[in-house]
């Protein structure tokens, strides 16, 4: 009785063949994120370990290698809150002071917010921008962070978004905003700022 062959598809969901077909490219996305090669090639198989650990949960809805870099986006961001000297409750405490009254008792705004206009993509490859991105977002409660990852960085919708943080639409949309508010000024502080006296 012959044995069947793998199929392409099987053998790219093979965690022996990810470091071969994965490894160099997920290494030069952390490491033009994070800047320090020994950090990124921890970051790269702590997102391996997390591959393995998910795969059964993997439902080939994109490519394995969008799937493996989903995963390090997320610990590129826990490693900046890790590390963030600056991350206080105080500031979080601010954030959800400020932009609270931005809502009514329900939850809904009362002033509708504007569209995002910066879209993050459009600069993606810009490594010094990523690393103030990344910074920003790693200041922002884990829910926030992981809301607008999923949204702006994954391109997930709002079901899917809801499904993963077990949230209803609502409060989905009132977490992207509060993100987007966040980032805004935190980028408008940390890097259109400096561009600007750059220039």
């Amino acid at each position: 009785m012959t044995q069947k062959q793998p199929t392409p598809e099987s053998r790219a969901l093979d965690p022996e063949v990810w470091v071969d077909r994965h490894g160099d490219y997920l290494y030069r996305f952390a490491l033009a994120r994070i800047k320090d090669p020994s950090v990124a090639e921890d970051l790269v198989q702590e997102t391996f370990l997390a591959a393995l650990g998910a795969l059964k949960n993997f439902e080939s809805r994109s490519a394995v290698r969008t799937w493996l870099t989903a995963i390090l986006k997320h610990k590129i961001v826990d490693y900046f809150r890790k590390n963030s000297k600056e991350q206080t409750r105080e500031d979080i405490e601010a954030i959800g002071e400020s932009i609270d009254s931005l809502f009514d008792n329900t939850g809904q705004w009362k002033i509708k917010p504007g569209k995002w206009d910066v879209n993050p993509m459009k600069i993606y490859e810009q490594k010094e921008f990523l690393e103030i991105l990344y910074k920003c977002l790693a200041k922002l409660p884990e829910r926030l962070a992981k809301a607008f990852i999923m949204r702006e960085m994954e391109g997930l919708n709002t079901e899917e978004i809801c499904k993963a943080l077990t949230a209803s639409a609502t409060n989905s949309w009132v977490m992207l905003y509060r993100a987007r508010m966040s980032l805004r000024g935190c980028l408008e502080k940390n890097w259109f700022n400096s561009e600007a006296q750059g220039n």
